[in-house]
């Protein structure tokens, strides 16, 4: 059988080369071509697609293959099948041997019709090759169905862990804009959320962030009032979905209107949107999600006002239900995520009161708390950083560096325990004891005067010659100059500087004298007490107040163990406890091994003394340099009282850049 025809007009129902079931076609879907000599296509058309049945002689099919290569796409997809015109299976043997059926099946044959068959069988033929072509198409997109709605539950369910893990506000609104516009297939969004004032009385929308794949602007926070004039205020009232074809044509009736002149500062043609509220678990509007111009294919970019009209539709059924799955969750997770950064703010606030309570009750180590905070979590920052070492396995998380920051910020939480006079002692002698030194000592000095005017008196009433009498003058002043020489070395001695040992020696001796009081009574000119604080040889504190004041660790421990911090900072109370242990065992509250330490308190022990040696606000100390202040440290590791490798990468790293530049 020969099929006139080189290109592919359509054939007429006379045409003498084309079977009579051709040439009636069946429907006006349905239209006849014939390419080539000895090839016919059928064609019938649907509304949304086209499928082929293309009539071959077998002997053209087999000695000519590349006649059907422009079949060779359509045949794959199954949206075309072949039928060969030939003889009948036995009537040539050699025919036989030439056919493969697993070739013809391989290429997309659906049957061999006898080139002799009549109409109706050819008919039939065709018939059953297109339902078999409609079958194919719809298990096809039966299964591209199925495997969409797995793929969207896949989305979903990823979308609902991202979301149910971010804690961060911000990194959440973005998360769920993200989320909402690959669900939805669209090219841009805007993100709300509903705030009110600090009284309560009113609300208002704050535009948080956008997303826009085809243009890049400018989308800073702003506020505007909650009303329905907005589209997103609209819909955070009446807390339903608003889905609009196309915003320039919203209807007269409607309250609210779209603000072109976002498009003309940025260029861009907002088309087809969808609007839908967050809603809380306690039923409450959180936020707004606004999606802008659902794309046919994702991967177009919006460039120009054609691209748009061509490629924007309106947001359907299936992104209205997809959208509002994802925008419960987002709810629920925003209102989380509120509430989490609320308590954050609120532990925040109850360490800077707490922080400045402590500062407050000692001034002379204000901002020292901050200080050892910032370099401890520098210090820990630049071991998370290395690959190698002993530390090279150690990580830290924001949350752990969290939980260090507030541990570093209330190590010394447990002042609050200690009496405010130690805690603010600058020199050996308290203030009040140093002014009845100095009142003992002026009382001395006017007894003495008092004692020469009475005996100047009695040599005058014997008439005692004016050498005598002046013999008494010198001696008062010999006893005055000793005495308030005496008086002196009490001042440099109460300084809390390493004594020499010649100035203890005087201290010791001017504790021997005595003096009588009013009352007549004997009395040492420097009480046992206050020579004890006097012959301090380092600092100003005497055993029991530098007891008082090491309580002040175990004092941390107990307050801040009474804190529910929760999972996520619970060592806070065991890492600022330990901050004073040594790495050789001596140190306090509990003489802790080296390897018992947290790491933590290791690192924080280094800040704690580096800013000790440095602070420039201590009156009682000058602030040590900072090459002083790091060979100091060196020393703490010798004497086994602080981490070699840490001071190490603390000294190299100069992590001490963090806080003001110490000289």
């Amino acid at each position: 059988m020969v099929f006139a025809g080189e290109r592919p007009p359509r054939v007429d129902a006379g045409h003498d080369a084309v079977p009579v079931s051709l040439r009636r076609a069946p429907s006006e879907a349905q239209s006849v071509y014939a390419p080539f000599p000895g090839i016919v296509q059928v064609v019938r058309t649907r509304a949304n697609h086209a499928l082929t049945v293309v009539l071959a002689e077998q002997t053209l099919w087999e000695r000519d293959p590349k006649l059907f290569a422009p079949y060779t796409e359509a045949l794959a997809e199954k949206r075309a099948t072949l039928i060969l015109l030939g003889k009948r299976s036995g009537r040539g043997d050699g025919q036989r041997e030439r056919f493969s059926v697993d070739r013809a099946l391989a290429l997309g044959v659906a049957a061999i019709v006898d080139a002799e068959a009549g109409d109706d069988e050819l008919a039939l033929a065709i018939t059953r090759a297109f339902e078999a072509l409609e079958l194919r198409g719809h298990a096809t997109s039966s299964g591209a169905s199925i495997e969409q709605y797995r793929s969207q539950l896949d989305e979903l369910a990823q979308i609902a862990r991202a979301m149910t893990t971010a804690r961060d506000v911000d990194k959440l609104l973005a998360v769920i804009l993200e989320k909402s516009r690959l669900v939805t297939g669209a090219d841009a969004g805007s993100l709300y959320v509903l705030e009110s004032d600090e009284s309560g009385a009113s609300q208002r929308l704050r535009f948080k962030m956008s997303q826009n794949d085809s243009v890049q602007f400018d989308s800073r926070e702003f506020t505007m009032p909650l009303s329905a004039t907005s589209i997103a205020g609209a819909v955070a009232l009446e807390r339903r979905a608003i889905a609009i074809r196309d915003v320039y044509e919203i209807a007269a009736g409607a309250p609210y209107r779209f603000d072109r002149r976002i498009d003309e500062k940025s260029g861009y043609r907002t088309k087809s949107m969808l609007t839908v509220p967050l809603v809380s678990q306690r039923d409450e509007c959180v936020g707004v999600i606004q999606l802008i111009n659902k794309k046919r294919d994702p991967r177009v970019r919006l460039r120009d006002d054609e691209t748009v009209r061509r490629e924007v539709v309106p947001f359907d059924q299936r992104s209205e239900e997809l959208l509002a799955t994802v925008a419960a969750q987002a709810g629920i997770s925003l209102e989380n995520a509120l509430l989490y950064d609320e308590i954050r703010k609120l532990f925040e606030g109850f360490v800077a009161a707490s922080v400045e309570a402590i500062e407050s009750r000692d001034p002379t180590t204000s901002g020292h708390s901050r200080r050892v905070a910032d370099l401890t979590v520098g210090l820990a920052k630049t071991v998370d950083g290395i690959s190698d070492g002993p530390f090279s396995a150690l990580a830290f998380s924001v949350g752990d560096l969290r939980e260090l920051e507030y541990a570093s910020l209330l190590h010394d939480f447990g002042k609050i325990g200690v009496r405010e006079k130690v805690l603010v002692k600058a020199k050996k002698l308290y203030d009040e004891q140093l002014e009845l030194v100095r009142g003992r000592f002026a009382f001395v000095e006017q007894s003495l005067e008092t004692d020469m005017l009475k005996r100047k008196i009695a040599l005058l009433e014997r008439g005692a010659d004016s050498a005598e009498i002046a013999a008494i003058g010198i001696e008062f002043e010999e006893r005055r100059e000793q005495l308030r020489s005496s008086f002196q070395a009490i001042l440099s001695a109460n300084e809390p500087t390493v004594l020499a040992a010649g100035d203890f020696a005087r201290v010791e001796a001017v504790a021997k004298e005595s003096y009588f009081d009013l009352q007549g009574n004997l009395r040492p000119l420097l009480e046992q007490e206050e020579l004890e604080a006097l012959s301090i040889k380092r600092g100003s504190l005497t055993g029991p107040e530098y007891a008082e004041i090491c309580s002040h660790v175990e004092h941390t421990f107990k307050f801040l163990s009474q804190i529910p911090w929760g999972k996520q900072l619970r060592r806070v109370p065991l890492i600022a406890g330990a901050h004073h242990e040594r790495v050789n065992g001596t140190g306090y509250p509990n003489r802790l091994n080296a390897e018992e330490i947290p790491v933590q308190s290791k690192m924080m022990a280094i800040a704690d003394v580096f800013d000790a040696l440095t602070a420039s606000d201590r009156p009682y100390k000058k602030a040590v340099p900072l090459v002083r202040a790091l060979d100091i440290l060196e020393l703490g590791v010798k004497d086994g009282h602080l981490d070699g490798e840490l001071v190490r990468i603390f000294r190299e790293a100069e992590v001490h850049q963090i806080i003001t530049t110490v000289v």
